[in-house]
């Protein structure tokens, strides 16, 4: 059995630090930018829209299923934060794979994200179209027509406002990190200002009695519940996506990723009790907008509601400029490896970001948020950004094993108890997705290894160039070159251009970086 293509963490180092010819981005970012980032990639639609559905599940136990999520995102973070030290670049989750498990690996693992960026975006802009109508209801009294606020299969034509703020995100980034950056952190403390204060009307109104009770339907309503609720933390592995373009990445972006789960959960959890306390669980469960409705019953005025829907509108609209700005970066990463077309590793000179893979994100992102009801696929999205979360735990591990001498500014805390419980945790809220969501996950990962069969394998940059620097071996250019063929062993190859460092066989699928 071959070798898997494994790429060595100083090759992906070094790879993402050549600037060649102006296509590098530029490292503008700091640990406050890091921290908005990933909660304007967070706080959204989980919880301004998603709250109802968790609480239909697990009533006034959703505290517990955010709880229970949170303890599987923490667990998760520990090791995104390691790897997101240790070899900080776009790729993310997809990078670190490459790193760990190989090439195959790798691809799907992207494959993954692709699902997991794509149907949160979509479904982040669906849940923005249902707030703008709330906030032109609060101020106006007139909404959009149904035939222009959703798609044909919630009773529209079109969800316009859905391609208008993907269309305005697309924009936004192609401006440059920069101003992208200071976009998510404005509306990062907006969204945070609009919950703590939904938090203080709605616990002016608590009663104990709406808690109870606290668990109708049992430890399946929790469990139903966590894998509900674990749609609402999606989106802080894009914070390991900035790893390029973070001023200090390696000390930065493990505090960045700690200080988002630990702030979203209690956030998340203080909004549930709020909301649940002030009107009952069974009033929250199933409602659109429910925030703003709370809001409108404590205080019997349409004002609040306003607010809330305003706050809303900027919170989801930060969702769809994090997450897109991350699959950019995760494209680009997948690019640079020749896994999928050249396209998306193009970097503007003049701004600086990948301005045609933006716009061709922007694009594919927009057709289902117009078109299509995404209901019957964020089960999906749910159990693939869970497997990417596995994979990224297993990485931990294979990496402290082969590369122990590795520089880590952050260590995973109990290893390898934290990882192993991490991959044990996902595995546990993707059983609780159910057969059906299984049946269209195994169907989807064949569809993405029959694309890497047919496109990527043949593409890889990593293959390529390890039969190129084996043909060109020779004692006159002190290349050493071992055959392994039918060994896991890796391949000590020295390349010129980076420092005479021994490289494993990945050497041979990059571009060597230049000066």
């Amino acid at each position: 059995m071959p070798a898997p293509r494994i790429k060595s963490p100083r090759l992906l180092l070094a790879e993402s630090g050549a600037d060649r010819a102006g296509h590098g981005l530029k490292r503008t970012m700091g640990l406050f930018q890091l921290v908005c980032f990933g909660v304007g990639a967070i706080v959204g639609t989980g919880i301004f829209v998603g709250l109802s559905d968790s609480v239909a599940q697990a009533g006034p136990a959703v505290v517990v299923s955010f709880v229970l999520a949170a303890i599987t995102c923490v667990l998760t973070a520990f090791a995104f934060a390691e790897l997101g030290g240790a070899i900080p670049v776009s790729g993310s989750s997809y990078s670190f794979a490459y790193a760990g498990l190989g090439e195959t690996t790798a691809f799907l693992v992207g494959w993954c994200l692709l699902l997991e960026y794509g149907v949160s975006v979509s479904a982040v802009a669906v849940g923005w179209s249902q707030y703008v109508n709330e906030l032109l209801h609060s101020l106006t009294g007139l909404q959009l027509p149904a035939a222009l606020s959703a798609g044909p299969g919630d009773g529209g034509m079109v969800n316009l406002p859905a391609v208008v703020v993907i269309a305005l995100a697309s924009l936004l980034l192609v401006r440059g990190v920069r101003e992208s950056a200071r976009a998510t952190a404005a509306m990062a403390v907006l969204k945070l200002a609009v919950l703590v204060a939904f938090c203080a009307i709605g616990f002016t109104a608590f009663k104990h009695g709406h808690l109870t009770p606290f668990s109708p339907a049992g430890l399946g309503g929790i469990g139903a519940g966590t894998t509900a609720a674990f749609f609402s933390y999606i989106g802080f592995d894009a914070i390991t996506t900035a790893g390029e373009e973070a001023k200090n990445p390696r000390r930065d972006i493990p505090v960045a990723i700690l200080v988002c789960i630990g702030l979203v959960t209690l956030l998340y959890c203080a909004v549930a009790l709020a909301a649940i306390g002030a009107i009952g669980g069974k009033e929250v469960a199933g409602r659109p907008a429910a925030l703003s409705y709370v809001v409108n019953a404590v205080t019997g005025s349409s004002v609040g509601g306003a607010v809330i829907a305003f706050g809303a509108v900027v919170a989801i609209a930060s969702v769809v400029l994090a997450v897109m700005y991350g699959q950019t970066r995760i494209l680009m990463s997948m690019s640079r490896d020749g896994l999928v077309p050249r396209v998306f590793e193009k970097v503007s000179p003049k701004t600086s970001t990948p301005v045609a893979g933006t716009l061709i994100v922007g694009a594919v992102f927009a057709l289902p948020a117009a078109f299509a009801s995404l209901d019957a696929v964020v089960n999906l999205c749910t159990i693939g950004t869970l497997a990417t979360m596995a994979a990224v735990n297993v990485s931990v591990i294979a990496l402290r094993r082969r590369e122990p001498g590795l520089g880590r500014s952050f260590r995973v805390p109990l290893y390898p108890l934290v990882p192993l419980l991490g991959v044990a945790c996902c595995l546990y809220l993707m059983y609780e997705t159910g057969r059906q969501t299984w049946i269209q996950f195994a169907a989807f990962l064949a569809a993405g290894l029959l694309l890497y069969v047919l496109y990527g394998r043949r593409n890889s940059r990593l293959a390529a160039r390890a039969g190129a620097v084996t043909e060109a071996a020779g004692p006159a250019e002190s290349v050493a070159v071992t055959e392994a063929a039918g060994s896991t062993a890796p391949v000590a190859v020295t390349v010129p251009g980076l420092a005479g460092e021994p490289l494993t066989p990945d050497a041979a699928g990059a571009r060597p970086p230049t000066a």
